[in-house]
């Protein structure tokens, strides 16, 4: 098992990362603050892992609630069920909620634990790759709304995060792709080492060898934790872990929440950064064939979904929370490596790669 620390102060919390986590009972004991937990998750976690994370909580009251499974079910009306379960079981302040499943779970029940009596303890058990390597960890919570993703939220820390990495050997191949997006990410951002890595044993990933997927999540969980250490609530340079997702978000939102899965928006959002950042002079058209070659290595879309207009990407990329006085920021790139946070693009530019880009 490998420990990560995410250092916020009063609010650090480890990140752990091994093979059948789930069977630790001190593990996961030693971070609940009370005796009563609420497990969150969903209709295709629950048969798989509900029984044996319930079975390590002997002596606590464990009350559990399902939900259904995807992306379009990220909603206030289903997290509303969350609350109906807390408040069934009469559960104090003193509950601790664990969310079980992938990122949808994660920011579900971090959000209800951040709202419920003002804020309880909860711990992220990711099951998904996606998770694991980034929405777990960081502390950001919501739910979508009709008109923007991840618009309803807080930021809300979890007391700890336990990656068993056991979980994906049941993932499917197209979720296990959209978590490697997340994981490609990191390398574009600020470790070209990563990215360098991330060619050579791309074949290791997608083949799910255990040395691999372990060192590629302890590599991202760090390279995350250490921008989130330096700057909790994105005030600055935590916004560039967002690379690629100000069109990704557009492809999720235009397209249905759950048709495209977010890894799978991500990477054409990061491809169409890249595009506009070569057409901008700042970085090589042959680093952009790098990153759209790794993409479909990993069995990733490089290409921009049939029915979305041009102009419907740029209404939707309008509502998005790095808009400041109506103006799109986006993250962008100055080489593998070298993200940056701009507003100073050519506008004619991001046309010309929205126009590209269109199916």
């Amino acid at each position: 098992m490998k420990t990560l620390n995410v250092a916020l102060a009063d609010r650090s919390y480890p990140i752990y990362i091994g093979k059948d986590l789930l069977s630790q009972q001190s593990l996961l004991q030693q971070h609940i603050k009370g005796k009563e937990v609420l497990v969150v998750t969903n209709e295709t976690i629950a048969p798989l892992y509900l029984d044996r994370l319930v079975a390590s909580l002997d002596g606590y009251q464990t009350e559990a609630v399902v939900l259904p499974d995807g992306e379009q079910f990220k909603t206030l009306e289903v997290l509303n069920q969350v609350f109906d379960k807390l408040l069934a079981s009469r559960f104090s302040r003193k509950v601790t909620l664990l969310a079980l499943g992938g990122g949808v779970i994660g920011d579900m029940a971090g959000f209800a634990a951040a709202c419920y009596q003002r804020g309880v303890p909860f711990i992220q058990v990711p099951t998904t790759l996606l998770s694991q390597v980034d929405s777990s960890v960081g502390g950001k919570t919501a739910v979508n709304h009709a008109l923007g993703k991840n618009m309803i939220g807080a930021f809300y820390q979890p007391q700890c995060v336990i990656a068993d990495t056991n979980t994906l050997n049941t993932l499917e191949d197209r979720q296990l792709a959209s978590g490697i997006a997340e994981v490609i990410k990191y390398g574009l951002i600020s470790d070209p080492a990563f990215f360098d890595w991330l060619e050579e044993n791309i074949d290791k990933l997608t083949s799910r060898d255990p040395a691999a997927l372990a060192y590629a999540i302890e590599r991202s969980c760090q390279d995350k934790a250490d921008v989130v250490a330096k700057d909790e609530t994105e005030q600055g340079v935590r916004a560039l872990l967002n690379l690629g997702h100000t069109f990704g978000h557009a492809i999720e939102t235009g397209m249905g929440y759950g048709n495209w899965l977010h890894g799978e928006a991500i990477a054409t959002g990061m491809l169409m950064a890249a595009d506009l950042s070569a057409r901008m002079g700042w970085m090589s058209e042959s680093d952009v064939s790098r990153i759209k070659t790794l993409f479909e290595q990993a069995g990733l879309p490089v290409t921009g979904p049939k029915g979305m207009s041009p102009q419907q990407f740029m209404d939707l990329m309008a509502v998005d929370k790095k808009v400041q006085d109506g103006v799109i920021r986006l993250i962008l790139l100055r080489g593998i490596g070298k993200a940056v946070i701009s507003d100073d693009y050519d506008k004619a530019k991001l046309q010309q790669t929205l126009d590209f880009f269109q199916a």
